[in-house]
């Protein structure tokens, strides 16, 4: 070892430099220390949403909060690779900001998206690990996901335990697992939680104030899905699909050895990346149903796929009949030959057929399909997502689909989220594209934006629909629902129904529901000569499955009444669903310009299943009095 002597004339800098470097290192270790008391926020554009990142009791915690008020108080934020907690004594080392800023089209509930975000990719390290932790804050709403590296060909199973804690005194909407995601939901305080309730997302909660928020997940993919459990202490606590109680529609239809591998935790290979991890933030209902964090959070499309994007040519969003609930006797030929003659009345795009055709030679479904795009009508066929487990199944279906002409696959019972099924819903959209194939996921978990990467994903079920026989409040479900599950993404719940399903509603809540439930692929429960036959025709075919805007007006509460104002091209539909509680609602009509020919159907005060047809002429300066029933409801077009 060289003396000092040896440094010769350098001996001062090299002491200088001795004592700079353990400065710095001290500094550096002050810094990573400071972490566990300091608080890295990122906020977002207008300041409105505000994600807090700090460490409690060694723990990594984070919190959100809208305009100044907690929306997740103090929450730890936990991830486990194996048995190693990677959130736990991490010390801070680096951030790097970001943004985006972009508009694209979509179609839903509006005809152009805006994502704008502040980000962050804030390093950590654990021990010798480093990871990152990617945060975007929007003006409604946040998100995080998490990053580990990894190298090809080593295997770790990633765990997750974050909660979210909410302020004791909000309002949430949830329904357990039970059903998978087809279920009733309960309205509870979040203090009335009990231990172990499971909350399915997207939970919505309301504040005192009047905020909202939501509670979901984006991008998932490679990943198992996310629930949500209540602790009794006023927060939810992320489980991924392997904690989960497997579903009756799981058990049904699958065999015990199924579920018992569904039950154990899923091994990544390499890098893990968790889906984002949402909170929605709204100042009323209206934003909430405009919020789009869920689709922002998504790759865009692939180019080799859809070299437009959602304007791809063969994505062909539309309203579709469908024999299965109503009647129209047995499933051949020539009677869905008659459905497509009835769309084709009514202006609608698509023609669904059930497992039946399993049982026709190819030359008829054949016949069908060339039958039904003369008069502009789709069809699609129906089949059991077990029979599509591999990759050799699904291309021979597919293919098959592909040379018939047919236009999309409707694909059933998933009915979990381990992440074996979710890596099937990745594999299906992407081969169903370079088949050119719209796809219709039933019994399918909630949509987590997947439709902004894979635009022929035109819906997904996910809900409780009319499907649900036994539903006998169905005025309160069907004003409870935009305002929960569709905070997710579109659901096909097969709207309009003018018999016994309708239970506790009226023909005019049944035709306003196919304006507020919708879908770009819009399904209609009702046998089309019911529909075609029914005094509101004209209103139901100038419906349309996707809107270039809605608006959500005062007078809507989850559970009691939604009013909604949707608008396409020059076209206004002004739609109202009614729960149990009679009331009387005044609607100004200042989202009109200018004045306008109206067309409406109303309650017969008389008569559930009847209604009363009336033409008039309105403009931005009138407002409407509307008598509404149990289950009332009202839907009025405006053309200029």
């Amino acid at each position: 070892m060289p003396t000092d002597r040896s440094f010769g004339p350098y001996k001062n800098i090299a002491n200088y430099m001795t004592r700079y470097f353990s400065m710095l290192s001290g500094l550096l270790f002050s810094s990573a220390m400071l972490f566990a008391a300091d608080t890295t926020d990122v906020i977002s554009p207008k300041g409105a949403t505000r994600f807090s990142l700090f460490q409690k009791n060694d723990q990594l915690h984070f919190s959100v909060s809208y305009k100044g008020q907690k929306i997740v108080t103090a929450s730890p934020l936990v991830a486990l690779i194996g048995k190693q907690n990677l959130t736990r004594g991490v010390r801070l080392r680096g951030k790097e900001d970001y943004t985006t800023n972009r508009e694209y089209p979509m179609a839903g509930a509006h005809a152009l998206a805006w994502d704008r975000s502040n980000g962050a990719r804030i390093t950590l390290r654990h021990g010798n690990d480093t990871w990152q932790l990617d945060v975007r804050v929007y003006d409604n709403g946040t998100a995080y996901r998490m990053i580990f590296p990894g190298k090809e060909g080593q295997w770790r199973i990633p765990d997750e335990v974050t909660t979210f804690n909410l302020p004791a005194d909000g309002t949430i909407w949830y329904h357990d697992m039970n059903m998978h995601y087809e279920s009733v939901h309960a309205r509870k305080q979040v203090s009335q939680l009990s231990e172990g309730e499971w909350v399915a997302p997207p939970a919505t909660i309301r504040f005192p104030s009047g905020v909202y928020a939501a509670i979901t997940e984006a991008d998932l993919k490679g990943y198992s899905g996310m629930s949500l459990q209540a602790n009794g202490q006023n927060g939810l606590v992320l489980k991924l699909a392997h904690h989960q109680p497997t579903s009756y529609p799981y058990r049904l239809r699958y065999s015990p050895e199924d579920t018992q591998r569904l039950a154990k935790p899923a091994a990544i290979e390499g890098t893990i990346t968790t889906p984002w991890r949402v909170v929605m933030v709204g100042a009323d209902l209206n934003a909430m149903v405009n919020n789009d964090l869920v689709q922002n959070l998504c790759p865009s499309p692939d180019p080799s796929l859809f070299p437009q994007g959602p304007a791809t040519a063969w994505i062909k969003p539309g309203r579709a009949v469908w024999k299965y609930l109503n009647g129209g006797g047995e499933g051949t030929l020539a009677v869905m030959k008659e459905f497509s003659d009835d769309a084709a009345a009514l202006g609608f795009e698509h023609n669904i057929l059930e497992g039946f055709w399993a049982r026709w030679k190819e030359g008829e479904l054949k016949e069908l399909v060339d039958y039904s795009k003369q008069k502009g009508v789709n069809i699609w066929l129906w089949k059991h997502s077990k029979s599509l487990r591999n990759a050799a199944s699904r291309d021979s279906f597919f293919r098959l689909c592909n040379n018939l002409g047919v236009a999309g696959v409707k694909l059933d019972f998933f009915d979990h989220e381990a992440k074996e099924v979710v890596d099937l819903y990745e594999s299906i959209l992407q081969e169903a594209a370079k088949y050119k194939l719209l796809v219709n996921l039933h019994g399918a978990n909630k949509p987590t934006g997947q439709a902004a990467t894979y635009p022929n994903e035109l819906v997904r079920e996910a809900v409780k629909g009319m499907e649900a026989s036994k539903l006998a409040d169905r005025a309160t479900h069907e004003t409870t629902i935009p305002f929960t599950r569709w905070l997710a993404g579109p659901a096909e719940y097969t709207v309009l129904h003018f018999g016994v399903r309708r239970m506790n509603t009226t023909w005019a809540h049944q035709i306003a529901s196919a304006a507020i439930l919708h879908a770009p692929l819009l399904t209609y429960a009702a046998h089309p000569d019911t529909i075609l036959a029914n005094p509101a025709v004209d209103i139901i075919r100038n419906i349309p499955a996707i809107w270039d805007e809605t608006i959500v007006l005062p007078p809507s509460e989850i559970g009691e009444l939604a009013v909604y104002a949707r608008r396409k091209g020059k076209d206004w539909f002004l739609a109202v669903m009614n729960g149990r509680t009679p009331r009387k609602i005044n609607v100004p009509l200042n989202f009109l310009n200018g004045t306008y020919k109206a067309l409406v159907a109303k309650d017969d005060e008389q008569n559930s299943a009847s209604l009363l047809k009336i033409q008039a002429r309105y403009g931005e300066k009138d407002s409407l009095e509307i008598d509404l029933g149990e289950g009332g409801g009202y839907i009025a077009w405006f053309s200029k």
